[in-house]
């Protein structure tokens, strides 16, 4: 039986239904948008929980955080592409020790590098690991100063990396929140003790999660996403193969789920997709979603940063922002007149929607 055949030009659609950003109704756990997606990219603190508002109708901002910080359901930590991102924490097990080895290493190589010694290193583990156990959570800066007190001095970007090194070699995990900052939590207490790893079947559930999430996808793009070596994303693929399908968009073979591709929900679906959202980040090449003219919206400024961008039906259309002023939410719209005129009434509803989600008025400026 030949594989399926997907015009091209629908496949935005296609990708952006298995991201959910046709908002099921069905959508309203935290952790479950987070597997459903492949994790929600956050380093942004602000922009991070955008993710869920973006797929889901009901959940607010104070429900993710709560889901966090409290059911901790969901778990702020470094996966793919060394990013921080928010994955489901049951899932931790065996998500975590896929990816938290290289970076630990490329983590302890750069303080290496920036002059750290590997005595020092462990010494200021070590002072970390047993200032969590005496004291409980700590901030970062926190757990800075009790290495500074111990005699071993940390930069700006030492203590970035001695705070990333703690919890990929396993001593911490990112836990609840002091103000702004989330603290470190010795993982055992926040986590408990860690169940048995399989490498090879946790490239098979990463791999089930990937297909789940951004189908009509090649693996390539699982490579791109994962910032895996093409050889561990095959063995994934290989292991579920079972449940694997093949369709043909233009010249290219792409890989689906057997049990098929979400149905494609009604034209028009706008909405207003925040800094990072895994949407942009999930494919090898953009050009299905971001034309030529609209690449400044998504990678404005250069380097690793995702800007926050308007998509209709998975089509990025232009570029918004937002800044938080007198109690009030700011968001300026980077897209043309004719545009802006015809999604006008999506885009207000889009607006009072992020307001819902924040608790928080917000205005066009």
């Amino acid at each position: 039986m030949s594989a399926r055949r997907i015009d091209p030009a629908a496949i935005a659609r296609l990708r952006a239904a298995s991201q959910l950003l046709h908002r099921p109704a069905a959508a309203k756990d935290p952790a479950g948008i987070a597997r459903a997606i492949g994790g929600a990219q956050a380093q942004d603190v602000y922009a991070g929980p955008l993710t869920f508002r973006s797929r889901s109708r009901r959940l607010t901002a104070a429900d993710v955080k709560r889901a966090r910080t409290e059911e901790r359901s969901l778990l702020r930590t470094w996966v793919m592409r060394k990013t921080i991102h928010l994955i489901p924490t049951e899932d931790a097990d065996w998500w975590l020790p896929l990816f938290e080895p290289e970076i630990e290493r490329w983590s302890r190589r750069r303080m290496s590098q920036l002059g750290l010694s590997e005595g020092q290193q462990e010494k200021a583990l070590s002072v970390i690991a047993a200032a969590l156990g005496e004291e409980g959570p700590l901030t970062r800066t926190e757990a800075r100063e009790r290495v500074a007190r111990a005699g071993v001095e940390l930069d700006p970007q030492t203590g970035m990396h001695l705070a990333l090194t703690a919890v990929t070699s396993g001593i911490a995990c990112l836990g609840p929140d002091r103000g702004s900052d989330s603290c470190l939590v010795r993982r055992e207490d926040w986590l408990g003790k860690p169940g048995a790893f399989d490498r090879a079947s946790a490239l098979a559930e990463l791999a089930r999660v990937y297909v789940g999430a951004f189908a009509p996808a090649t693996d390539r793009d699982f490579a791109y996403w994962s910032g895996l070596p093409l050889r561990d994303v095959r063995a994934g693929l290989e292991g579920i193969a079972g449940e694997l399908g093949e369709v043909h968009v233009g010249d290219e073979t792409m890989l689906v789920p057997r049990a098929g591709l979400p149905r494609l929900p009604r034209k028009g679906q706008v909405r207003m997709l925040g800094n990072f959202d895994t949407y942009l980040l999930g494919w090898k090449d953009r050009r299905f979603s971001v034309a030529d003219e609209h690449e400044l919206h998504v990678k404005e400024g250069g380097g690793g940063w995702i800007r926050p961008v308007l998509v209709e039906d998975g089509i990025v259309v232009g570029g918004w922002r937002s800044a938080r002023r007198d109690g009030r939410l700011e968001v300026t719209l980077n897209l043309p007149k004719a545009d802006r005129d015809r999604l006008r009434n999506a885009i207000r509803t889009e607006v009072a929607d992020i307001a819902r989600f924040e608790g928080i008025e917000a205005r066009i400026s």
